[in-house]
C-alpha cells in the first residue's frame, strides 16, 4: 500500500515478522503467566501444600492455548508437551516465582519497569500464536473462515477458555468466571486478531501478512502498557461494545418490557369486582369475608333496622292474656262485694 511505504514501516514488518520468539519472548511469556497464576487467591497455599497441582495448573497457564486448539483440531492433547525443552523451561520459571529465596524473581519481575517489558514481550507473543492458529486451521480447512477464527481465538487464548478446568485442577469451582459469560481484555483482543488475521488469510482483507502483523503488535502492546500504566482494566471497545449492543440485542429487553406490561393487565382485569346472582357486585375476598359475619351476632344496626312490631310479637299476646285475667279477677271481686 501507499501509504505503508510512504509511512516507512515495510522493513520494520518484514524484521518483526521474521523475528524469532525462542527463548527471550518465550521466556516472557512464561514469566507473566506464571506470575499471572500466582496472584489467583489461594495459590501460595496450594503451592505449599500440593507443589504437583501448583505446577499442573501452571502448565495450563503457559500452554493453554495449545492444548486446546489441539483438541478442537483433533490431535493429542499432550502434543505441546511433546517439546522438551519448553517444558523444562516454563518448569524452571514455575519454580524460581514459587520457590525462589526471598521471592526474588517474583519481586524483580513485579516492578514496574520490568513488568511492563514483560507484558510487552508477551503481546509479541500473542501475535504469533493467533497467527499460526489461523494457518494451521487454513491447511485443513481450507476457505473455511469460521474454523479459522475458532482455532486462532483458542490458541491465542487458551489459558483464559479453559480457566475453569485449570480451577478444577487446584480444587475450585466459579463458573461464573466463565470467559464466555464475561470476556476480560485479552480475550477480546485475541478474538479480534483471529477475525483480521482470517479475513487476511481467505483474501477478504487487502492487507498483507507483516503489516497486519506489525500493526496488531503495536496495538496490543500500547494498549496493554497503557492498562498497567494506569490500573483500569476498561477496554478501547466499550463504546463500540454498546453501540453494537443497543443497536443489534436491545430489542429483546422491550419486547420483554411489553408483554410483562401486557401480563399485568391481564393480571389487574382478572382481579376485577364480580357479579352476584343478586346483582351486587363484590371481589371473591369480600365474599369470603362476608360469609362469617353473617353468623356473627347482629350488630346494633341490624337491630335497629327491625320493626318493634317484628321484633317483639310473643311478649304483647302474654301481656294480653295478664291482663284479661286480672280484669276478670276483678270483675269477679266486684260481683261478691255487690252481693
Amino acid at each position: 500500500m501507499d501509504l505503508i511505504g510512504m509511512l516507512g514501516v515495510d522493513e520494520l514488518a518484514h524484521g518483526l515478522a521474521n523475528m524469532s520468539m525462542f527463548p527471550y519472548f518465550d521466556i516472557a511469556h512464561y514469566v507473566v503467566s506464571v506470575m499471572a497464576l500466582r496472584e489467583q487467591p489461594g495459590v501460595l497455599e496450594l503451592s505449599r501444600r500440593s507443589p504437583f497441582a501448583c505446577w499442573f495448573s501452571s502448565m495450563l497457564f503457559c500452554f493453554g492455548g495449545a492444548v486446546l486448539s489441539g483438541l478442537m483440531m483433533a490431535e493429542p492433547p499432550i502434543a505441546p508437551l511433546s517439546n522438551s525443552t519448553n517444558v523444562l523451561l516454563a518448569s524452571l520459571i514455575w519454580y524460581l516465582v514459587f520457590y525462589c529465596p526471598w521471592d526474588l524473581l517474583y519481586c524483580c519481575a513485579a516492578l514496574l519497569p520490568f513488568r511492563l517489558l514483560l507484558s510487552g514481550m508477551k503481546e509479541v507473543t500473542r501475535t504469533w500464536k493467533v497467527l499460526g492458529g489461523v494457518s494451521q486451521a487454513g491447511t485443513k480447512y481450507q476457505d473455511s473462515l469460521l474454523v479459522m477464527v475458532a482455532i486462532g481465538w483458542a490458541k491465542g487464548a487458551g489459558g483464559g477458555l479453559i480457566a475453569n478446568f485449570e480451577q478444577l485442577v487446584r480444587g475450585v469451582w466459579k463458573p461464573e468466571t466463565n470467559e464466555l459469560l464475561k470476556m476480560s481484555y485479552p480475550t477480546k483482543i485475541t478474538l479480534i486478531g483471529a477475525v483480521m488475521f482470517s479475513l487476511q488469510q481467505t483474501s477478504y482483507l487487502p492487507l498483507q501478512k507483516h503489516h497486519l502483523m506489525l500493526f496488531y503488535t503495536v496495538f496490543n502492546v500500547v494498549n496493554k502498557t497503557r492498562i498497567i500504566i494506569t490500573g483500569s482494566s476498561t477496554s478501547p471497545f466499550a463504546l463500540v461494545e454498546s453501540v453494537i449492543y443497543r443497536t443489534l440485542f436491545s430489542s429483546s429487553s422491550s419486547s420483554s418490557s411489553s408483554f410483562s406490561s401486557s401480563y399485568t393487565a391481564l393480571s389487574s382485569n382478572s382481579k376485577k369486582p364480580v357479579a352476584i346472582n343478586n346483582g351486587a357486585t363484590s371481589t371473591p375476598t369480600a365474599v369470603n369475608k362476608k360469609k362469617p359475619s353473617s353468623s356473627s351476632t347482629p350488630t346494633k344496626e341490624s337491630g335497629e333496622r327491625r320493626s318493634p312490631g317484628m321484633a317483639s310479637p310473643p311478649r304483647g299476646k302474654k301481656e294480653d292474656q295478664r291482663t284479661a285475667k286480672t280484669k276478670e279477677q276483678q270483675e269477679e271481686k266486684t260481683c261478691k262485694k255487690t252481693d
